[in-house]
């Protein structure tokens, strides 16, 4: 085996890479989880989450990865029999379903075209025929991380609205959250559901839900099974004061970082940064398509992820040997398709700690990639990315000159 050296390119969608920063912050003896200091440290935590989810609602933290807040969202607010409706936009929204279906709650599928993401038309047309209001909760993943399609979630708003239905509206921030916009209070949302390991730049192992008033009612008559979850265990007069057993000390001593790097950098550049990096990599994308080479999965230009790109695969090329020649000869992971896009797409994360070099080198790393595996593609991938990011500023620098 030939011996890699230097520091590996992690550009997996998630979990991201962590700051040093974040790895030093959690380098440090453990305090007792009910005195006094930490309750400063959860405070800080709870009130930087809220900033990032733009919500002045109430804020739930587990241990646990995404799953586990996708689970107390559903588990708090509904029982079962209840029915929910799905927005099939990929792996992701079909597994929280399938979680849904778990606890007796029925979860209807709304069909979608993947590379196109949620048709807020189809969402409202379904809304209106629930005549009888039996749909208690919309469930959306904001961003698909397996397709690279950011949904629509303010349209989606829009149609629940414009139905006149009263369904709880959940929506999963994992792959979105400090990445792209989230608005939790103007956008309705009732249950936002969020993970550390993406945008907020954490080890996985820490998940949170943003409540609002209406599913926090929700939770007084819903009959699902809980007990980890209970947020009536966990709050006191809408403020966590109690854990689900040992609190994971590190990881929040982590977060307590993790939101002081997102005040200072501010939501708007973060945006703006994820943005252009973003761009350099479609950029590149772009380039490989020519001659029949990989092109971006995302078709719909309003709904293109500033989280992650898929790109998809020429017919009879397999994904998985674009992703072994990046890892085997240039110590590049990038992440690989997911169901029914295994062997046919791969993905290119850019979200959370990055700047451009990583993002280059990734980028020629991948197009290094297609010529080892004999992927036909289009030349001048690296140097389209080059070229943009040469010639755009970064964010603040416009302010600047």
């Amino acid at each position: 085996m030939a011996v890699i050296r230097g520091r590996q390119f992690f550009q997996n969608p998630g979990p991201t890479n962590i700051p040093d920063r974040i790895l030093r912050a959690m380098n440090r003896p453990a305090i007792d989880f009910v005195q006094t200091d930490f309750r400063a440290v959860v405070d800080e935590c709870v009130d930087g989450l809220k900033y990032a989810l733009k919500t002045k609602g109430t804020i739930v933290v587990y241990t646990a990865s995404g799953h586990g807040a996708w689970e107390g969202a559903l588990v708090n607010t509904l029982s079962p029999g209840d029915r929910v409706l799905v927005c099939d936009s990929g792996y992701f929204a079909l597994h929280w379903a399938a979680m849904a279906k778990a606890h007796g709650v029925e979860a209807e599928i709304l069909p979608g075209d993947w590379r196109k993401g949620v048709d807020p038309a189809a969402v409202e047309a379904r809304l209106r025929a629930d005549t009888a209001r039996d749909i208690r909760a919309v469930l959306l993943v904001h961003n698909e991380t397996s397709t690279g399609v950011a949904n629509r979630a303010a349209d989606i708003r829009r149609a629940m609205d414009a139905a006149g239905h009263p369904a709880l509206y959940m929506i999963d921030t994992i792959s979105s959250l400090m990445s792209f916009d989230f608005r939790m209070d103007e956008w309705g949302v009732d249950v936002a559901v969020g993970g550390s390991q993406k945008g907020m730049m954490l080890p996985a192992g820490m998940s949170f839900n943003g409540i609002s008033g209406k599913a926090l009612a929700a939770t007084q008559s819903a009959r699902c099974a809980r007990a980890y979850w209970d947020w009536r265990n966990l709050l006191t007069d809408g403020r966590q004061t109690g854990f689900s057993g040992t609190a994971a000390v590190h990881l929040w001593f982590g977060l307590q970082e993790s939101v002081r790097m997102i005040r200072e950098e501010g939501t708007d550049a973060i945006f703006a940064r994820h943005h252009r990096l973003a761009e350099a990599v479609r950029r590149a994308i772009a380039a490989w398509s020519a001659d029949g080479g990989p092109q971006l999965y995302a078709s719909d230009p309003r709904v293109i992820s500033d989280s992650a790109s898929a790109v998809l695969m020429p017919e009879g090329h397999d994904a998985e040997a674009v992703r072994r020649a990046c890892m085997d000869r240039f110590n590049v992971s990038i992440g690989g398709g997911l169901g029914e896009l295994s062997g046919r797409v791969f993905r290119i994360g850019h979200l959370g700690d990055l700047n451009e070099p990583m993002i280059l080198g990734t980028i020629a790393s991948v197009e290094a990639a297609l010529r080892v595996a004999k992927v036909p593609h289009g030349q001048g991938g690296t140097a389209a990315a080059i070229a943009y990011l040469a010639e755009t500023p970064q964010p603040g620098e416009e302010t600047a000159a």
